[in-house]
């Protein structure tokens, strides 16, 4: 079975292109949704221990926690230490359940796979790109998006040029969604003849 990363940064396209994925039969792991998850379950102990009053109900509310990380590299490497072992076992599962199923091809979805140093754990990378101007405004069209989050959030990612550059395969979103289920087949053709390359 292949490993296929997808990444992109902010705006790109990138849950678009995970669904046509899934769409094509791939087994797609969200590594978004799963924090998702942590944060509604297995992580709500831990981090409101470590966090005290950012959780409401049960749950971690991002809105309470946010401002207590986000400038704050300690305590975001305090969060990232309890919630990355638990997402890196939920990630090995996934990987597990696909090969059981027989799945050529399996994808993980993950936002920063390049500043993490995922890419070791995948065979190919598909980056997920668009012009900068579309980027911005996909993005500043969201809930509660302003100029200034957007930029601080940019300054965390690798560039799009520099993930491009890297990366095995590239799916721009830029011109509809026809030439991308097109992409998604070309890049599933192509990946089941490459090497077996993770660690």
């Amino acid at each position: 079975m292949r490993i296929l990363g997808l990444t992109g940064s902010i705006g790109m396209g990138k849950s678009t292109t995970a669904k046509m994925f899934e769409e094509a039969g791939v087994p797609v792991y969200d590594a978004d949704a799963t924090v998702h998850r942590l944060y509604e379950g297995e992580a709500v102990a831990a981090i409101e221990a470590a966090f005290p009053g950012t959780t409401v109900d049960g749950k971690v509310d991002r809105t309470l926690l946010s401002p207590r990380v986000v400038h704050d590299s300690e305590a975001m490497k305090k969060l990232e230490s309890i919630v990355h072992p638990m997402l890196r076992a939920h990630h090995q599962k996934f990987v597990d359940d696909a090969r059981k199923s027989g799945a050529p091809v399996a994808v993980v979805d993950i936002p920063l796979l390049y500043e993490t140093g995922g890419e070791s754990r995948v065979d190919a990378v598909v980056v997920v790109t668009t012009a900068a101007d579309v980027q911005r405004e996909r993005i500043l069209a969201r809930d509660g998006m302003t100029p200034e989050k957007l930029d601080a959030i940019l300054a965390k990612q690798l560039p799009d040029a520099e993930k491009r550059r890297r990366a095995d395969f590239v799916v721009d979103t830029s011109h509809g969604l026809d030439p991308v289920r097109i992409r998604v087949r070309e890049i599933l053709e192509q990946v089941v003849k490459l090497p077996i390359r993770r660690a």
